[in-house]
Order: C-alpha cells, then structure tokens, then sequence
C-alpha cells in the first residue's frame, strides 16, 4: 500500500488521470492525498471532483481557497470572477450533491508522521492546536446554518492569531492561514498582497517561521515557488494549470512523480 500526496489540480482531471497512471495507482489498496484546489482555473472541475469522491476513503481531500471559492458561488455570496472555470460543476444535476461533499472536507488532515493542508499554519500554533482550530471551521461548515459563517468568512483581518478572537474573526483567520498564506513575520502577522516570489521587508515563508520540531508539512497553494523538498516540508504546487507538471509525492519514501501540462492560463499570478 502507498500514500501518494497530490498538488493542486484545479480542474486538470487528463494530467491527474496521466499522473495515475504514472504511479501505478491501485484503487483497492494505495491512498490519494490532495493538498486542496481540486477545482477551477482548468477545464474539468466537474470530472476531478466526481472522480475523487468516488474514491471514497481511498481519499482524503483538504479543502483550498478555489474549493472555498466554488462553495460561496455555489450558495450565492461570491461574485464570479473572470478567470473561474468550475461553471461546469455549477450547472450540473448533481451540483449540490457536490458541493456539500466539497463543503465537508477537512482543513487538515493529520497521519503517519505528516501534516497536511493547502497553504500554510501560523507559527503561533503546534501542529495539535492547528488540528483542533481547524475542527472549529469544519463545525461551521457542516452545521444547519453553515451559510451564516459563509457570508463572513473573507477578508484579510485580522492578520494575526491571538487567542482572545472569538466569533466570525477567529474562524477567518485560521481559514486565512489555511488557505491563503504564503508570508508571515516571526510573530505570525499574515500578508496577503505580494506577489508570491519576492518575501515582503520583514516577513519570510510561513514554513521557515516554524523552528520547533515537529511532523513533515505537505502544503500546496504555491506555485509560484514550485517544488520545494526537505526533511521538513513538501511544497508540491507545481502550477499544472500554467503549463508546468502536476506532481505525486509517495509520503512512505518520498519517491517522486510528475507529468507536464499543455497549460490552461496563460500568465502566471497569485493562485
């Protein structure tokens, strides 16, 4: 049996389908991680998502900015931006059906020696507290009245983890962290305007901020960086939908796989 981690599809279902076949995936017996983003961006939104949920527990799926972003069209509190492309999961029969699979993901998934979620965790918080404050979002995304905290989940502040935040505040900025991180300061200040490549004056990597022993990170959301490997993390966003790979990371050995991409955006920007 193999654990095989998956960066960002976004809608790339041929390049995940080649990057199967590639590993030699066994349904019956090997396990798919995804570092979020199953949607948007590519052509085939529709086709990933109906694929990995019908893998059932053979996957495990932690939800990402673009997933979020396909729940909040879905139930009518996003605008729609030009560049989405998950029109085909929102016109389907089966589209809430769907959605509310997407919507009860986890934030973070935690197992064998490795943690895995989409962008990235404060520094503020131990890999067991990230665990635990990601169980407070799922609760409000799986409750009766989940679209309540839907209408309140964006914006960018606060950009900071204290542990005095309470309501619609402390549940956005663990989903911030989660989701759409890529710099921070020592002290946790989140940042959410650069363009991915160049560190702000003060702030480094989420990751490098983390000095404490602790699990290896999976993380996606990055591809501006691309890959990056070591004893400590595995950056696995390799920007599939503009045109470079989609990449499989086997967690048991770290033996890695890739596939090139035709490439569906034509100019690279923060994802």
């Amino acid at each position: 049996m193999a654990t095989y981690a998956i960066g960002d599809v976004q809608g790339c279902f041929d390049e995940l389908q080649a990057l199967l076949e590639r590993v030699g995936f066994n349904r019956q017996h090997d396990r798919l991680w995804f570092v979020g983003d199953l949607v948007n961006r590519g052509p085939k939104s529709l086709d990933v998502l109906r694929f990995v949920r019908d893998l059932g527990d053979r996957a495990v799926v932690v939800l990402g900015n673009h997933d979020l972003h396909l729940i909040t069209q879905h139930e009518g509190f996003e605008r729609k931006r030009a560049d989405d492309t998950f029109a085909d999961v929102l016109g389907a029969p089966d589209a809430k059906e769907l959605v509310d699979w997407v919507r009860t993901r986890p934030m973070m998934h935690v197992e064998g020696g490795w943690a895995m979620v989409h962008a990235g965790l404060s520094p503020l918080w131990s890999i067991d507290k990230a665990v635990s404050l990601a169980k407070e979002v799922e609760r409000a995304l799986r409750v009766p009245d989940y679209r309540e905290f839907l209408e309140n989940m964006y914006g960018s502040k606060p950009d900071r983890w204290d542990e005095s935040l309470v309501g619609w505040d402390r549940l956005r900025v663990i989903v911030n962290a989660m989701t759409r991180s890529r710099f921070c300061t020592p002290d946790g200040r989140m940042e959410f305007h650069s363009d991915g490549v160049t560190a702000p004056e003060g702030y480094l990597p989420w990751y490098e901020t983390r000095t404490a022993p602790e699990l290896a990170l999976v993380f996606g959301h990055w591809s501006a960086r691309g890959l990056r490997l070591s004893g400590r993390i595995a950056a696995i966003d390799t920007g599939c939908v503009w045109g470079r790979q989609l990449t499989a990371l086997r967690l048991e050995d770290r033996w890695l796989a890739q596939v090139s991409s035709r490439g569906y955006q034509i100019a690279e920007g923060v994802t």
